[in-house]
């Protein structure tokens, strides 16, 4: 049997590179790639242009990559003076392709930004910025300072995939995150906290015979931390791509989205 192939969300940013400068590229850091990889996936990059949704279509599963803040208007609010610059025509994007991949029972993974796209495309609000919500010292240990990813301690809800793949009770990630879910989106539930705040998020709709956890039930994954910034850590990625192994033979009902 092929290995799955993992499409890989990207940015689309001004950069330096070879002779170019301030070019417009389209970018993901290495590290998602070579996690794929090291999972057993194999690992297919989506630009974050109108269209390339249709591509979820030959994919087996879908991982939401971290990046810039997603556009609080997508949440119905105006942005606060932390939040980044809106990347708009990336949001748009994301959106497409988790809705894609939902309708077809594709599994999906989210990465930091990825877990907070996941639930505003669903319905669920941001904290813009956590200071302002749990103090500068607990919103700290999240955003320890410009490229670090700081071990953070999180406590995974029993009976939840986070559990099941991370491990049950209190594990160790590593975070870089200022923002986090304020309100949950229906079709959600919370699978992982660091005190009060929100770590981990996963399907949790219960239709179906076997439930918001048994074997049919969608595969949707959103987690705050970065597992790519740890290649010793494959557990999450080694989930998705054991997901999406399965996934080929329809193995996950399909998410049914209104509107």
């Amino acid at each position: 049997m092929t290995r799955p192939l993992i499409g890989i969300s990207c940015y689309s940013e001004r950069a330096d590179y070879w002779i170019m400068r301030d070019d417009d590229v389209v970018l993901v850091p290495r590290t998602y790639v070579d996690m794929v990889l090291a999972a057993g996936g194999v690992p297919v990059l989506l630009a974050p242009v109108n269209g390339a949704e249709e591509a979820v279509d030959a994919l087996d599963g879908l991982l939401l990559t971290g990046g810039q803040d997603v556009d609080p208007a997508r949440y119905g609010q105006v942005a606060g003076a932390h939040t980044d610059t809106p990347r708009t025509g990336r949001d748009a994007a994301d959106v497409a392709a988790l809705h894609r991949a939902l309708g077809r029972g594709i599994p999906v993974l989210g990465v930091c930004r990825g877990l907070q796209l996941l639930n505003v495309a669903l319905g669920g609000t941001l904290h813009q910025h956590l200071p302002d919500v749990v103090g500068a010292e607990v919103a700290g240990a999240h955003s320890a300072g410009p490229g670090v990813y700081a071990p953070v301690p999180v406590l995974t809800e029993q009976g939840t995939r986070a559990a099941e793949i991370l491990g049950p009770g209190t594990v160790t990630v590593r975070c870089h995150h200022h923002q986090g879910v304020d309100r949950v989106a229906p079709g959600l539930r919370v699978s992982a906290r660091a005190g009060d705040v929100v770590e981990a998020l996963e399907w949790s709709d219960p239709a179906g015979p076997s439930g918001p956890s048994g074997p049919d039930a969608p595969w949707v994954v959103g987690v705050q931390s970065h597992p790519e910034r740890d290649a010793e850590d494959l557990r999450l990625a080694r989930a998705l791509v054991a997901a999406a192994t399965r996934a080929r033979s329809r193995a996950f009902r399909p998410v049914r989205l209104a509107g």
